[in-house]
């Protein structure tokens, strides 16, 4: 009797049988519950237990995973600058990086600077490997990776030109120490130097 009085109330309300408004209100729940568990993170399952040997083995490894985090996380300390003094461009040429024993050097308007910091940019595989070990003064100005640029001489070069090698100047004297000079007449000899080399190949 009281359930026939609840179906007559659900029919009376709203206007489906019992059947379609259980059906319904089924639905209903179930979209609920699908929806909600997607804003919802489900429990970790819980791991089967270990037993005691395996349990103090998998400690070690992540004691060991440690250390070796730790020890990947040193930093990479460079070895101090070491003054060249007065270098020739062909003696240069062996400061390009590809030695990790040496400095990397780069000459701007006769002045060697150690960019051996700077090794992701100017080292064998870096963006700037090119101008490790020479004399990169014409090549900054122009802001140009052409072998040919590579030297010192700044014949030629509007103001604008000369303007961006300043910039360039000042960024190196920031960021690396001066370690050296060129010789005094390697400048000439290494501009001729580099435009028959240019012309030869």
């Amino acid at each position: 009797m009281v359930l026939q009085g609840i179906a007559d109330a659900v029919q009376a309300y709203t206007g489906l049988s019992p059947a379609a408004a259980a059906t319904i209100l089924a639905l209903m729940l179930a979209t609920y519950l699908l929806v909600s568990s997607l804003f919802v993170a489900p429990a970790p399952a819980s791991a089967p237990p270990k037993p005691p040997q395996q349990e103090k083995k998998d400690e070690e490894k992540e004691e060991k995973g440690h250390e070796e985090e730790e020890e990947a996380v040193m930093p990479f300390v460079y070895p101090d600058p070491v003054e060249v003094g007065e270098i020739t461009l062909e003696q240069l040429r062996a400061y390009d990086g590809k030695d990790p024993a040496k400095q990397i050097l780069i000459a701007i308007r006769g002045q060697v600077y150690d960019v051996s910091r700077g090794r992701l940019f100017y080292g064998p595989q870096g963006p700037y490997s090119l101008f490790a070990g020479r004399d990169a003064t014409r090549a900054l100005a122009l802001m140009s990776f052409d072998p040919n640029d590579l030297t010192g001489d700044l014949e030629g070069l509007s103001p604008d030109e000369l303007e961006v090698l300043q910039d360039w100047e000042e960024k190196f004297k920031e960021r690396y120490p001066r370690v050296g000079h060129l010789a005094a007449d390697s400048n000439q000899k290494g501009a001729q130097l580099e435009h028959h080399e240019g012309e030869s190949s």
